[in-house]
């Protein structure tokens, strides 16, 4: 737990490293957490790879939902790809020690990643809408790949800046990060001084990156259910439904444990709480996607028979 130089000129000791606390709150857990993480972790990689190798190679996936999901398999595996090896490397030798530049690496590619994720779900919403309200207009490749290079570059910038911003402060009064990656809150606790602008801007960006999409996406399947309940044949509404239903689990799992931990006022943040949504969100949702996207998708499911009879 390494503090850094006296400045000078503001007499106040400046953090040159954090210590990730994570789970060492359970010692005697840390071989059980290991193995789950790393199987967690596992699971991620295959059922996502496996959803892009599908999207890629069967000829009657190459739709663009299919395109819009094999993008959002590859951001998942990006995302966990941010916080799990790490996780993995402080149980595994229990040195949770961890450079001011790593930390602020993760946390803005976390950030990066999470803004994608938001505007990626908000264009998959979109591709519903079309595909069931307005059938006839089929987005084109170019539109599509617009849209998923939107979401991808969108939000870099913005994050980029932000991190800049929160790892200027001072962290003068303690150096340990109660929490399994770095995250804005946990960060900020940390901080010297008022830093109510600092909240601020995070509340914003959370409004800007999360809240906005969430209400597009709202929108979107207003939209959409008000069409399929006026879909003739029962039949048509099962299968309209359950397309969609499946991306509406996602979208709450994620938007609902996210919104909670970033719009929450600081002093009412607790670690073992902050722990538990970060999970839903950065792990339990990416591990659960492939299960969700493909057990509940026929057209997946015969691609996979396909694949599985060819071989």
């Amino acid at each position: 737990m390494e503090y850094a130089e006296i400045s000078a000129e503001d007499n106040t000791s400046t953090v040159k490293q954090f210590v990730l606390l994570g789970f060492s709150d359970l010692p005697n857990l840390q071989g059980f957490l290991f193995g789950m993480f790393f199987i967690v972790y596992l699971i991620i990689l295959v059922g996502n790879s496996f959803i892009i190798v599908i999207t890629r190679i069967d000829p009657a996936l190459q739709k663009p939902m299919y395109f819009f999901l094999a993008n959002f398999s590859s951001l998942q595996i990006c995302y966990v790809s941010v916080t799990l090896p790490r996780i993995l490397y402080n149980i595994g030798t229990q040195n949770r020690n961890i450079s001011k530049l790593a930390c602020a690496t993760q946390t803005c590619f976390f950030l990066m990643l999470g803004a994608t994720e938001c505007f990626l779900l908000a264009v998959m919403s979109y591709d519903r809408y079309v595909a069931v309200c307005n059938p006839l207009h089929v987005m084109n490749p170019t539109k599509c790949i617009q849209l998923a290079a939107g979401s991808w570059l969108g939000g870099i910038p913005v994050q980029i800046g932000q991190t800049c911003q929160i790892f200027s402060l001072h962290f003068c009064s303690s150096n340990q990060i109660n929490h399994f990656f770095c995250d804005l809150p946990p960060i900020l606790k940390l901080a010297c001084g008022d830093t109510s602008v600092n909240e601020l801007s995070v509340y914003l960006m959370a409004i800007l990156f999360a809240a906005v999409p969430f209400m597009l996406i709202l929108a979107s399947y207003t939209k959409i259910i008000a069409t399929i309940l006026r879909l003739p044949t029962a039949t048509g509404r099962a299968k309209a439904f359950s397309t969609c239903s499946s991306h509406l689990f996602v979208v709450f799992l994620f938007f609902g444990s996210a919104t909670v931990t970033y719009l929450r006022p600081k002093s009412t943040h607790s670690p073992g709480t902050d722990k538990l949504l970060c999970l839903l969100y950065t792990i339990v949702t990416p591990m659960f996607n492939p299960l969700i996207y493909s057990l509940r998708n026929k057209d997946v499911i015969a691609a996979l028979r396909k694949l599985l009879l060819r071989k």
